[in-house]
């Protein structure tokens, strides 16, 4: 499992190219998109479509080669594969195989997000994309009650929208942060109260790439403080 860039091609690492010079086959999930990466690296390995719509019926055939020896490596069009990526089931069935999986470290965008939110993030929920329309609202309620940090994906096109379903679920005055376009040219993260947000992005027209990243549920009513019933000694 090999992760790409997210935005700034100076974030493949050295390693993760020569993996791809190495192997047999790349697995990609939009051949043209990856096909920029390999040339713009000197990669000549010969790739295969294995995407969302055919993982189902390219799993087989990929088994077979894996079994007989060959070496293989899944890229998506950017960041980790298997995080909101094709690349589970393909994990499953190497380990239901005894095939050895090895997934290098890299880039992937929430984790940039969520630091630079400025929100708490020693404890966090990756959400990933939303359902579009069956379990949505039932899952924004569900989201709206956790008390840790959310990661959200989003597209462009749906952000005030999913903003308006987070305000009415969680309150106006609910902590979030909008980044977009992570490590690229025009990487920008907006951070104020879900009202706020949505004010801004009415006027200003999201592009690119979207993470949300949404404070948790604070409690209501502020837990009484308990004295250490055992006292230290004192040096």
């Amino acid at each position: 499992m090999v992760p790409t860039p997210v935005g700034n091609l100076a974030d493949m690492s050295p390693r993760a190219i020569e993996v791809l010079r190495q192997v047999n086959l790349i697995l990609a999930e939009d051949t043209r998109t990856s096909g920029v990466l390999m040339k713009h690296f000197g990669i000549e390995t010969p790739m295969m479509s294995h995407h969302k719509f055919n993982e189902h019926s390219t799993l087989a055939p990929i088994m077979d080669r894996l079994m007989a020896g060959e070496t293989i490596a899944l890229v998506t069009d950017a960041g980790t594969p298997g995080i909101s990526d094709p690349g589970f089931l393909l994990t499953r069935e190497c380990r239901r195989l005894d095939i050895v999986v090895e997934t290098l470290p890299g880039p992937t965008a929430f984790v940039p997000a969520l630091v630079n939110s400025g929100l708490p993030c020693e404890r966090f929920c990756f959400e990933g994309f939303l359902p579009v329309k069956k379990g949505r609202a039932t899952r924004l309620e569900e989201l709206a009650a956790d008390s840790r940090t959310t990661i959200i994906y989003e597209s462009p096109l749906r952000l005030v929208k999913t903003l308006m379903q987070l305000m009415d679920v969680c309150g106006g005055e609910r902590e979030a942060s909008v980044s977009r376009e992570i490590s690229k040219k025009y990487d920008t993260t907006v951070r104020g109260t879900l009202s706020e947000l949505v004010d801004f992005f009415k006027e200003n027209n999201p592009k690119g790439e979207i993470v949300i990243v949404l404070s948790g549920k604070k409690d209501d009513i502020e837990k009484p403080r308990h004295r250490n019933k055992y006292k230290l000694d004192e040096e």
